[in-house]
């Protein structure tokens, strides 16, 4: 072999064992601490704070967590949390959930957790402190990589569930009264009723409306007929600090209160109804208008006329549409009465109108 090609395959093999040999660029071995969240939310009802947020699904290093530990809750009434000493509560560790996607790798979906904390009773002197929260959660050996966004609530009192909640079906709406309630004068403090409202079994809440404290009532007019509403109402403390943006805070619910709309109210009663005959030269008729009804629901009117001592009789065979009415069965030498009601899209009538007359001239 020439010395020439030996010397270099005795290289190449050298180069091939030195390049199996290499161990790369050493890697920081992570330290397993879950990647703090960020979306932390607080939500206050009453003395009860919901809180949630997503759970971590990857290392601060952004390596895929198998295992958590414990998160803890925090909270406080200073302005920020720089630890957690004092946990308002815990969560027992879990295990992360993994699963695999298309391409074969492991991935972890997002979960929420979530956590209800009491929040303890707070002196008057401090309706416009905050409750400022934070999680810090942690990894199998109890370290964490520092705590979540903060989120805060109002710490103002609020009050007790209003009682006596009665509903009423009226032609205007629904109308709901409660017994009243006082409240002490805070300062920087004021409250209101706020009344909701459910649709059957449907599980979202639409406000029907507000009434201040002194006024214990409520008039729904934005209601639908023949439908099952269930109605609750509880008291807003609004907190008014000096030179700052207000807030709110809702108090308990009461017991809700269940009822059905059903419309049994007819429309108002037609109005202005005259009548005025028409005959020279053509077929003898009598003309009627009147004033129209306004009410949402109204479907059509009926007319009746009658004559001499007899009793009305419906001449429409299909509701009138407009507030006007031409009546071409009429004979010369007759008086005729007429009145007018309304009916409207469930078929509740009203009352007959004032009467109108008018007479057919016995010659033309």
């Amino acid at each position: 072999m020439n010395p020439q090609f030996r010397k270099l395959a005795a290289i190449s093999v050298l180069l091939l064992q030195i390049g199996c040999g290499y161990p790369g660029i050493p890697r920081k071995p992570s330290l397993d601490l879950p990647q703090p969240p960020d979306d932390l939310r607080a939500i206050r009802k009453s003395d009860k704070v919901y809180l949630s947020w997503t759970i971590p699904t990857h290392t601060a290093d952004r390596l895929l967590i198998h295992h958590l530990g414990v998160t803890r809750v925090c909270r406080t009434t200073q302005p920020k949390i720089t630890e957690c000493r004092t946990p308002a509560g815990e969560i027992p560790n879990s295990e992360a959930v993994v699963v695999m996607n298309r391409n074969k790798k492991p991935v972890s979906p997002k979960r929420t957790a979530e956590f209800i904390d009491t929040i303890p009773a707070q002196p008057l002197s401090n309706a416009f402190d905050q409750f400022v929260y934070g999680v810090e959660v942690t990894s199998q050996r109890g370290r964490s990589a520092g705590l979540s966004n903060l989120s805060s609530v109002p710490a103002a009192p609020t009050l007790s569930a209003p009682t006596g909640l009665h509903a009423e079906v009226t032609y205007q709406g629904v109308l709901l009264t409660w017994q009243a309630i006082n409240a002490p004068a805070m300062p920087g403090l004021s409250f209101k009723y706020r009344v909701y409202r459910r649709e059957g079994t449907n599980p979202e809440d639409v406000m029907a409306g507000e009434s201040p404290l002194a006024e214990p009532t409520l008039l729904d007019r934005s209601i639908e007929w023949e439908k099952v509403y269930s109605y609750r109402v509880n008291v807003v403390t609004i907190i008014s600090p000096p030179e700052k943006p207000e807030s709110e805070v809702e108090g308990d619910d009461s017991t809700a209160i269940q009822l059905l709309t059903h419309d049994v109210f007819p429309p108002a009663v037609p109005s202005g109804l005259q009548a005025v005959f028409s005959g020279v030269g053509q077929q003898p008729f009598i003309d009627l208008v009147w004033r129209p009804d306004t009410d949402p629901d109204l479907a059509g009117y009926n007319i009746y006329r009658r004559q001499n001592e007899q009793a009305p009789e419906k001449i429409n065979s299909e509701l009138v549409k407009k507030p006007a009415y031409r009546d071409t069965n009429v004979s010369p030498g007759t008086v005729y009465y007429y009145s007018v009601s309304a009916v409207d899209v469930r078929g509740n009538e009203s009352a007959p109108s004032a009467q109108a007359s008018e007479a057919v001239p016995r010659s033309q």
